[in-house]
């Protein structure tokens, strides 16, 4: 695997670069309000980020004007373990630079992703990204080993809440692991030791390695 920027072109099949927002304020916050931990922790929805300015503007622009939360995703990571997928494009905003791990859903063979088909992305400090709703993604990764990352995620409101009662229906109701949150999880991982459906075939990346 190679780590790849951003910009590079083979991104536009994942996501794309978003312009035109003052985000001075959001990173400002998202790394004065919140806490850099050993492992990793998620927050859907963060009130002091909600608060600002720029959460309206997001919600108008990138969002067309559907209602929105701003949490985020913080902590040390360098592998893979999961890849999850929403029926809406998400947002990432580093405080510093970070990696992104993705494939695309079109990828998938019986519900299933062989890790061979993932994609590394570096990401730097201030630069927004949309992760389109095709694209498999999960938990960001250090981009350098041992400085972790802040990492702020937007999403349609109440994504990633506790996920409805359910009548199995198809193959993939067994992967809707929360509201508006598909998984599929490597062997190796928690998610999976948690009962999440194990659809990740192949090796667990670790990117430690190469950063």
């Amino acid at each position: 695997m190679k780590i790849l920027p951003v910009t590079d072109p083979s991104f536009q099949k994942y996501g794309q670069i978003l312009s035109g927002y003052d985000l001075t304020e959001l990173l400002e916050t998202l790394e004065r309000m919140t806490p850099l931990p050993e492992g990793v922790s998620y927050i859907p929805c963060q009130k002091e980020l909600m608060e600002l300015p720029a959460m309206e503007e997001l919600s108008h622009g990138a969002f067309g004007g559907m209602p929105i939360q701003l949490g985020w995703c913080n902590g040390h990571n360098t592998k893979l373990n999961c890849l999850e997928y929403h029926r809406d494009s998400e947002l990432n905003l580093g405080t510093r630079d970070f990696i992104l791990l993705l494939a695309k859903r079109e990828e998938m063979e019986n519900g299933c992703l062989n890790t061979g088909k993932v994609a590394a992305y570096y990401v730097p400090a201030g630069v927004l990204v949309e992760v389109y709703a095709t694209t498999l993604h999960y938990a960001p990764c250090s981009a350098k080993l041992g400085e972790g990352f802040k990492v702020l995620i937007v999403l349609p409101l109440g994504t990633n809440e506790e996920k409805p009662e359910l009548t199995m229906r198809n193959d993939e109701d067994r992967c809707l692991w929360a509201r508006n949150k598909w998984l599929l999880a490597h062997s190796d991982s928690s998610e999976a030791a948690q009962g999440a459906p194990v659809l990740l075939h192949g090796e667990n990346i670790d990117i430690k390695t190469m950063i």
